[in-house]
Formats: structure tokens, sequence, C-alpha cells
């Protein structure tokens, strides 16, 4: 994959994109902000090309959402301050919120060596997560079901 920030990789489309399957106990938001299908725009840099996007949002949960940092399972560099994991993607978490040192395994799979890895936990918040779907305003790639947008990090369109 060719990179032209300095050989520092970025997130492609394909790699936010997921199958917009959620964990089967993450409860729905019953009054989001932004409903399902309507739109609102990124204010948000999870990816180059997402801050100032438009998107429609694709689902809407309340959870506690975490930042973390792990060492991905493929070996890759350290991670930290992910943004986002939530609490139904740990494994066996107990109650939430977790506090941050404490150290879990994460279910997700938003990126590659995720899935499995141990993570810290950097912050908790309780919030309503996104689901979302957007097009890059770089490359104008289609991103389907890009979990997770926090609610700070919409805005409503003008």
């Amino acid at each position: 994959m060719e990179s032209d920030s300095g050989g520092r990789m970025e997130h492609s489309a394909d790699e936010m994109s997921s199958s917009g399957e959620v964990p089967e106990d993450l409860k729905e938001a019953e009054n989001p902000t932004y409903a399902v299908g309507s739109q609102a725009i990124i204010e948000a840099e999870h990816m180059q090309g997402m801050d100032g996007a438009e998107a429609t949002i694709s689902g809407a949960f309340d959870t506690t959402v975490y930042t973390v940092s792990y060492t991905p399972t493929n070996g890759g560099d350290p991670v930290e301050d992910h943004k986002w994991v939530i609490h139904e993607e740990l494994e066996e978490p107990g109650e939430a919120p977790l506090e941050p040192g404490d150290e879990t395994v994460m279910n997700a799979s938003h990126m590659e060596g995720m899935e499995g890895a141990t993570a810290t936990i950097d912050s908790a918040e309780e919030t309503t997560v996104y689901m979302v779907d957007f097009v890059t305003t770089d490359t104008e790639e289609e991103v389907q079901n890009h979990k997770w947008v926090t609610e700070s990090e919409l805005a409503p369109v003008e």
C-alpha cells in the first residue's frame, strides 16, 4: 500500500468499512441526537478524508466507549489512544465502565491485529456511539458502517 505521509500507514476506506454487524448485547439508542438515516458532519480524523465528510447515520447505540492502547497480535507497532472500542467489544469485561489502566482483551476487528489483543484502557465515557456511512473528502472512496463515531464528533448539517 502506497503512503504519501512520510512512510506512516494511513487507514484505507476498505479497512474502515465493516459488515455492519454489532455485538448482540449492544442496545440501540432510544432517542439519539442523530437518528438512523439522518445526515451529520464528521468532526474527527480517525482516517484521512474523514474530517468534514457528510455522514449518513447507519446505527446509534448507548454504551461505554473507550480509548485504548495495545500491541497488535500481527506484530505491528504499538497503538496508542485508539478511538474507539465499545464495552460490548471486550471479552468478558464485567460491569461498565472499566477504569483507565485496566487491562482487557478486545473482540473488535476494526483494524488488523486488534482482535484478541490485550488493551489498556486510556479513557472511558458513557455516550451514544454511531456507525456511519460516508464518502472521503480526499479520494471520494465510499466507507460503509464505520465503527465508531461519538456524539461529540458529529455536528448538524447546516
